[in-house]
């Protein structure tokens, strides 16, 4: 019969000696894991060192990618100038305080700056104290029980193991206990401080102008409406039974747009897809290639009917750009016929009113609803509001469940590194070619091991957070903000169970299925085998072995941090993009402006580093020194990439900082339970009481928890809980007629009524062709203006000479000049900057008639460095939209004529097509207020009058 594999493990005298290696005895795997430590510390310093220089050199003749924000910024969050000298970094970095950039960078990126000093100073002082404790300790017992001879301890192939308690027991382990409480006392000690700052910053945050004169701080977002109340009668009905303040809120209830968000969606799409097609085809404008683009249809596009074949790419998107404008326009014109949605939005003339409603609401539910703190406009997930508990609750259980499902496919790649890739003498054990290989190179096999494993570890994760945030939406959140918290908590969880439990866990529990086959012989009972391997010995020396493989982890961390500060990825794509693809203008200019900072990755990657150099800092010390490094380095670069490169997409005003102070306390529990379970394995005689010594741990940290909750987490987030820093003197003053005007209906409308459709951008170069493009066009079918090439060939009249034609070609496209594709010629546009926070020209909706209209009634200034053709007058509202009389109405809709009459006397910067534009004038939002009715009447000269009318 022929003998099986020799890569299979057979039952034989040689299962021993396999056991025997596995256990780490055999010079092999020792020589290998020490020197894949060693190797993985000098390639990641080396590369570094590199990588830095690199940053050095390249930085002052690069500021489109090093320095963004210090070209777009207002005067106000400007970080500190630069110049073009190597070491220009070094003061703002170093030498700049939190009190100066707070108000530069924003709350958000303070706090995270904040969070990284802290683990940086924590993991300082938790590297001196558990190397000065548990090192020596470590080494000398292991000397002097004799596990290891001192000769052989002179050897680098021992001096990792002798730092871990893998050849420790008895009463030795009493100094991991007073550990474990030092290390507790340490990180409670930097979480209490640095909540003490974080609360001082918070109420200093809430008591500057931006937020105290900011409409969505004194408005509440009511949800969960039933439909006796939706009303903005209801509304208020609803908030005054609260009964706690005297003020009378201005409400307004949501409207059903339907499908006006998925046509402005696939609108986008659309366009952004012509654009790509134009960008290619027109590449080269003095020879046009000889057939035109060919695309499918979209599936979402019911006008198609053979969606197999391919049709011409300019006419089909040309065609379906026109639809979706009718149907967008005939959507918005019919929103007020449509019934009111279960949510809707109360706001109050005072900031302390609108806290002390949602601070009293928080435990209640008057008539069924949720009253909270309303979201800036464009934090909110607009399509979630419309769910109703249960329908969340049960989405939140599909989420949980493929997660779940996630988690468990995840199983098998994490298993194979776990086992044999972050070992690698374990897969020699099954494959005898490898181990001979691995005996003849085991410095390269060394590299292999200390490099790719937590290479491949890290890949997975950089695509997780976008599914988590796919499934966040799916479960129903209701905000940016919070969709960011539950993501955060998720991969925090994923990367835990995973990446830490299971991988770390997946090693012993081979180590000990090989060590039951080797201890089996005959028919030995289950109990007896169970009893000669001694399980828990094994896991815990399992353990103390993958620490070396954390180690290395850590240390990889080194170069993705000074990666980020190369933007080596930025610069590369942004090289490669231009000289091979044809990226479309609107790609350009979005690659000159400041990315968005991904806090919910930073975070998390931030936390996982914490809790693992926590669970791992008494088994090998050397993870706190590394970890220590680690954040030493990555507070100054990422203090540098948020004050020069990165923006803040949605500011939430530091409340990620709870999220946070959970998972830190969730680190040192972790770390107890695992200090708990090598004293209770190892401690000899005295082990069970050196476990039970350590009980009260979890209930002291538990206890921490809730003391800071009770002492700071209510002021932290309502303006009316607490102290303020202030005196009365230092408040920020209140422009109570601003506030007063405040339309409330009109900022917490949904935006699908007011945003301006996207205009696919040409390159001005290929501004003479658009003729030839569209000549085929000339019979389209699609309404009176279904082909851009009619359009293109008409004269348009000039609105201000009468009888004059306009010197431009009238087309539904906006041409952009090579010299002017950078952000700072379109940071004022909604479009660019609506991931960009408010530090690069905000993005205006029409809540007066000053932000609606300009100055004194006129048009805002154009972009510089565009020849804008077709329809820019800014954002409309749906003309029959809040037509229904109110008597409580504060304001009411101007009259159609009157738009038009004030929109021919205003001098518009982009002029309107008369044929292609859905933002003609409109009637905005009415308002609820206490009793005040307010209408608008176009003077003469084009200008808002408003006239008060008091009952």
């Amino acid at each position: 019969m022929a003998s099986p594999p020799t890569w299979l493990l057979s039952r034989d005298e040689s299962i021993g000696q396999k056991f025997e290696q596995i256990m780490n005895k055999d010079p092999l795997g020792s020589q290998v894991q020490s020197d894949s430590i060693i190797i993985a510390i000098g390639t990641s310093l080396g590369i570094t060192a590199a990588v830095f220089l690199i940053f050095l050199f390249l930085r002052p003749f690069n500021t489109i990618v090093y320095a963004p924000r210090l070209r777009h910024t207002d005067e106000k969050h400007r970080p500190p100038p630069l110049d073009k000298t190597l070491f220009a970094w070094y003061k703002p970095v170093f030498k700049t305080n939190e009190d100066y950039y707070v108000d530069r960078i924003g709350m958000d990126a303070t706090v995270f700056l904040r969070f990284a000093r802290m683990c940086r100073n924590m993991f300082i002082t938790l590297a001196v104290f558990g190397c000065a404790i548990v090192i020596p300790v470590n080494i000398l017992y292991s000397i002097k029980q004799g596990q290891i001879n001192q000769d052989l301890s002179k050897e680098s192939k021992y001096i990792f193991v002798m730092m871990t308690p893998s050849q420790l027991y008895g009463e030795v382990f009493w100094a991991h206990v007073v550990v474990a409480y030092l290390f507790d006392i340490i990180v409670c000690g930097f979480l209490w401080w640095t909540y003490r700052a974080v609360h001082r910053l918070r109420r200093t945050y809430m008591e500057g102008s931006e937020y105290q004169n900011s409409l969505h701080a004194r408005t509440v977002m009511i949800t969960d409406v039933s439909k006796n109340y939706r009303t903005d009668n209801g509304l208020a009905e609803i908030t005054d039974s609260i009964k706690t303040t005297p003020e009378v809120p201005r409400t307004t209830i949501g409207r059903n747009v339907k499908d006006i968000p998925d046509l402005i969606e696939a609108h986008e799409e659309a366009v952004i897809q012509l654009e790509g097609v134009l960008s290619k085809y027109l590449k080269n404008p003095a020879q046009l290639p000889a057939e035109r683009p060919l695309c499918r249809p979209s599936k979402r596009d019911p006008e198609s009917t053979n969606r197999k074949e391919k049709v011409d790419a300019i006419d089909y998107l040309t065609a379906r750009i026109q639809r979706l404008e009718l149907k967008i326009k005939e959507a918005r014109e019919t929103v007020d016929n449509r019934d009111a949605m279960p949510f809707g939005f109360a706001s109050y003339e005072t900031l302390e009113s609108a806290h002390t409603v949602a601070f009293a609401a928080r435990s209640k539910h008057p008539q069924g609803t949720t009253i909270r703190l309303a979201p800036k406009p464009k934090d909110i997930i607009w399509k979630n509001l419309l769910l109703n508990p249960s329908q969340r609750r049960g989405r939140r259980f599909v989420m949980n469940m493929w997660i779940t499902l996630l988690t468990v496919l995840y199983f098998i790649p994490n298993a194979g590194i776990a086992i044999f890739l972050s070992k690698l003498n374990n897969l020699a054990l099954f494959w005898d070619a490898f181990k001979t290989e691995m005996t003849v190179h085991p410095k390269f096999w060394a590299v292999v091991q200390g490099v790719l494993a937590p290479a491949l570890t890290s890949l997975f994760y950089y695509f997780l957070p976008i599914i988590f945030r796919r499934l966040s939406i799916k479960a129903g959140d209701q905000s940016k903000s919070s969709r960011e918290k539950h993501v955060l908590h998720q991969l925090y969880a994923f990367f835990i169970f995973n990446n830490l439990v299971v991988f770390s866990i997946f090693s012993a529990v081979f180590q000990i299925i090989m060590s039951a086959l080797a201890a089996r012989q005959g028919d030995a009972s289950f109990t007896a085998v169970v009893r000669s391997i001694e399980p828990f010995q094994q896991l815990m020396g399992a353990l103390c072995n993958v620490s070396a493989y954390w180690v290395t982890w850590l240390v990889q961390r080194n170069l993705g941090a000074v990666i980020d500060l190369s933007q080596a990825v930025n610069l590369a794509w942004g090289s490669f993009s231009r000289k091979f693809l044809n990226p479309t203008p609107r790609e350009l200019i979005q690659r000159t402006a400041p990315p968005p900072f991904d806090y919910t990755s930073y975070y998390n990657y931030f936390l996982f580093y914490a809790t693992v150099t926590l669970v791992f800092g008494s088994l090998q010390p050397i993870t706190l020194v590394v970890t220590a490094f680690y954040f030493t380095l990555d507070s100054w670069m990422k203090k540098y990439l948020l004050m020069y490169v990165f923006c803040t997409k949605n500011e939430t005003g530091g409340l990620f900082w709870r999220v946070l102070f959970n998972r830190m306390l969730f680190g040192a529990f972790l770390a107890n339970v695992v200090t708990a379970c090598l004293v209770a394995t190892k401690g000899g005689p005295s082990q069970y009481v050196m476990a039970g010594s350590m009980a009260p741990l979890p209930f002291l940290l538990l206890g921490f928890k809730f003391y800071c909750k009770w002492a700071y987490d209510h002021s932290m987030k309502y303006y009316t809980h607490g102290e303020t820093t202030k005196g009365t003197e230092g408040q920020t003053p209140i422009d109570k007629e601003s506030r007063r005007r405040d339309r409330v209906a009109t900022r917490f409308g949904h935006p699908a009524l007011y945003q301006k459709l996207t205009v696919p951008m040409v390159h001005e170069k290929s501004k003479h062709l658009l003729a030839e493009v569209y000549r085929g066009r000339l019979d389209g079918d699609v309404g009176d203006n279904a082909a851009f090439g009619d359009v293109y060939s008409m004269k348009r009249m000039s609105k201000e000479n009468p009888g004059k034609t306009v010197t431009t070609a009238a087309s539904p496209f906006e041409f952009v000049s090579e010299n002017n594709m950078d952000f700072e010629n379109f940071k004022d546009r909604a479009e660019f900057n609506s991931d960009r926070g408010s530090m690069y020209g905000e993005s205006i909706r029409p809540d007066s008639p000053s932000t609606l209209w300009g100055e004194n009634g006129r048009g805002r200034p154009s972009s510089r460095g565009s020849n804008r053709i077709g329809d820019e007058a800014g954002v409309t509202y749906p003309t029959g939209y809040h037509q229904t009389p109110s008597a409580l109405r504060e304001y009411s809709p101007s009259p159609e004529t009157g738009l038009r009459q004030m929109e021919s006397n205003s001098s518009q910067p982009y002029q309107v097509h008369d044929q292609h534009t859905l933002l003609s004038g409109a009637a905005p939002m009415g308002q609820q207020g206490p009793g005040a009715y307010t209408p608008y009447s176009p003077d003469r000269d084009g200008d808002m009058k408003i006239d008060y009318f008091r009952k």
